[in-house]
């Protein structure tokens, strides 16, 4: 046995064998062109589609929506990540900074990170009181009902990851410098409420996980089969068709003519690569 064979770690009783990258990408490339079939429906149809997605830190949010968006229009999916509210936000209705951004006909609004944060990272970071969050939590299925009865496919997802993975992935923050932004100040003390969040996600499930609104969790210590497992499960929520189209063909290219080639003295990009 080779010293490379050494180090790989046995798949645990149950657990399954992660992908190969050219095993992720076969599947991917399959369901991008579903992702794209169902734009095409969702604007022949004039849907309304409406996913919030929530999780621990380091769960795999971004991953999960960038892998749903890479391939389709951005005026169709449209992704949310809202700042912190501002200081008139703060004297608003909770609900009412999320409003504006819900989709119209022909979209589909993908919030990364959504009205939830009032029952997550609020709460336990001590943002709110607990008297705004039980109002909340008593609210926002009335709300999610009437958003649904407007005509709004409404689909939530929860990634969930172990504490090894999401403690793996925070320190690989540190030491990576494309994602170092990815970790906040925030972050860091939230990472150390382990069982605060576990309390909060518990409650905020018990009280919004409805007929009209559920919870879908995804386990995702495995990054590309939760990613696969959520556009799989996101395609199978709202059926569609291929849209009917006229066939394709390029027009023919007008003639030259009198056209002369530029003699302007363009500034290319240097050539480094």
């Amino acid at each position: 046995m080779s010293h490379r064979d050494k180090k790989k770690r046995e798949p645990a009783t149950g657990e399954k064998e992660k992908l190969s990258g050219k095993e992720y990408l076969s599947e991917l490339n399959k369901l991008h062109v579903e992702l794209v079939k169902l734009q095409e429906w969702v604007k022949h149809k004039g849907l309304k589609v409406c996913i919030a997605f929530e999780g621990r830190d380091g769960a795999g949010k971004g991953g999960a929506i960038k892998a749903i968006t890479e391939r389709v229009s951005p005026r169709v999916f449209r992704v949310l990540a809202l700042p912190a509210p501002t200081d008139r936000e703060k004297t608003q209705m909770y609900i009412q900074r999320y409003l504006p951004h819900f989709p119209a006909a022909g979209e589909i609004v993908i919030f990364d990170r959504s009205w939830y944060n009032r029952a997550g990272v609020e709460r336990v970071m001590g943002f709110c009181t607990e008297e705004e969050v039980q109002e909340f939590l008593q609210a926002v299925p009335a709300v999610e009902k009437a958003m649904v009865k407007s005509g709004i496919i409404l689909l939530k997802y929860w990634l969930e990851v172990s504490e090894e993975e999401q403690t793996r992935r925070l320190e690989g923050r540190i030491h990576d410098g494309r994602k170092i932004w990815k970790l906040s100040p925030m972050d860091l003390k939230s990472y150390s409420r382990w069982y605060d969040y576990s309390r909060a996600r518990d409650n905020m499930f018990a009280a919004t996980d409805t007929a009209w609104g559920p919870w879908f969790v995804v386990p995702s210590d495995d990054k590309k089969r939760a990613r696969l497992n959520i556009i799989s499960h996101l395609l199978s929520q709202i059926p569609y068709k291929d849209t009917p189209r006229e066939k394709i063909k390029l027009p023919k290219r007008q003639k030259a003519g009198d056209y002369r080639e530029s003699k302007h003295p363009f500034k290319f990009v240097p050539a480094k690569y």
